[in-house]
């Protein structure tokens, strides 16, 4: 970002023309970054899709996408463009303003996500230091697009099916919370970068924060309607979910605006539990390797658990998904709070003094 605005300050000096100040040359810097940054995220989701569906047909001995492209890579791309080239129907009773603005919402809530994902050490647009607190309120503010979509729709399909995403979401976003609580108490920083640094010495997923990674991952499911907990999609009671009436370009948002939050939770998972951008060892030749090559890695390897759950676990029923969240995991994330707690105010003091450091 530093050398980002030192070209722009003294670019107009090589035209023979007065430095730009630096209030110009932060804004211009900022707003480059931004753009080529969700460019390269958007483009990469069409990639992650392909993914998802080359691990499903894998599992279920078939092919998938394999004609657009040298083996199917162009596939997510021509059905982008099959995509925004259809004409979008709005329903005649619709709300057709919050019709269209619910998409964009869902769009531009998942984009605004990976602001304070740090990519490397140093790597990141906005390194704030509550940058878990500013995730943790676009993820909740991510079911107002689902539930204008539902309601605009004038559909009771869609309706119905908006209801139930509010109720899921928010049942698994406490549980979210509760075990975010317990990194920040290990780590001891809101920072998203200080919890990648504070695993230098062992990643979180190898303490007793383990049962907290399996809740996360979990909820992050939950979160993202994936299945087996894609309660609100089932179409054999709801059709198409929320998102019945779409068609064209919004449902496109829709669509891209769920992979992104997907990968983002793959990548909070892998910052909060695997060490981010941090080899697993501090060895030559692991950190030698750029640490955004370490953090791709650990995100495939999450994506890959996520796309293996959605083809081998039977669909919940939604008394079942309900009593998880609130039977189950919330207990579970809470109690281990107090465990979590205790462990750095007791035992990791007692730990340092018995063991020298």
């Amino acid at each position: 970002m530093g050398v980002l605005i030192h070209f722009f300050t003294t670019l107009p000096v090589y035209f023979g023309l007065d430095p730009m100040g630096y209030a110009w040359a932060w804004t211009i810097s900022q707003t480059l970054l931004i753009v080529v940054y969700a460019g390269l995220v958007m483009v990469s989701v069409a990639f992650w899709i392909l993914a998802d569906r080359k691990i499903w047909a894998a599992v279920q001995m078939r092919r998938g996408p394999n004609v657009v492209g040298a083996f199917g890579l162009l596939q997510t791309f021509a059905d982008a463009m099959k995509f925004m080239f259809k004409e979008p129907i709005i329903p005649a009773a619709a709300n057709k303003a919050i019709f269209l603005l619910a998409p964009i919402i869902s769009a531009t809530l998942a984009f605004a996500a990976w602001a304070v994902v740090p990519l490397d050490n140093g790597w990141v647009v906005a390194d704030i230091n509550v940058g878990v607190l500013y995730l943790f309120a676009i993820s909740s503010l991510g079911v107002y697009g689902v539930i204008m979509g539902g309601w605009a729709s004038n559909s009771k399909y869609g309706f119905l099916s908006a209801l139930r995403s509010a109720a899921q979401m928010v049942s698994y976003e406490v549980s979210i919370g509760f075990v975010i609580v317990t990194v920040l108490v290990f780590a001891g920083s809101l920072n998203l970068s200080q919890i990648v640094r504070a695993q230098a010495h062992g990643w979180y997923v190898f303490s007793i924060l383990f049962p907290m990674f399996v809740v996360m991952f979990i909820s992050s499911l939950a979160e993202t309607q994936r299945p087996p907990f894609d309660l609100l999609e089932a179409e054999s009671e709801l059709v198409a979910g929320f998102m019945v009436e779409y068609s064209s370009t919004p449902f496109l948002l829709y669509f891209l605006g769920e992979y992104m939050n997907i990968i983002m939770l793959c990548a909070l998972m892998s910052i909060m539990f695997l060490g981010g951008w941090l080899p697993p060892v501090d060895i030559f030749p692991l950190n030698a390797v750029p640490g955004i090559l370490w953090l791709l890695l650990k995100i495939i390897v999450m994506f890959f658990m996520v796309s293996m759950v959605k083809a081998f676990v039977p669909r919940y029923r939604y008394d079942q998904l309900m009593r998880l969240g609130w039977k189950v995991l919330l207990p579970l994330s809470m109690a281990w709070v107090v465990i979590a707690g205790a462990w750095v105010v007791f035992v990791r003091p007692a730990l340092a003094h018995v063991f020298g450091g």
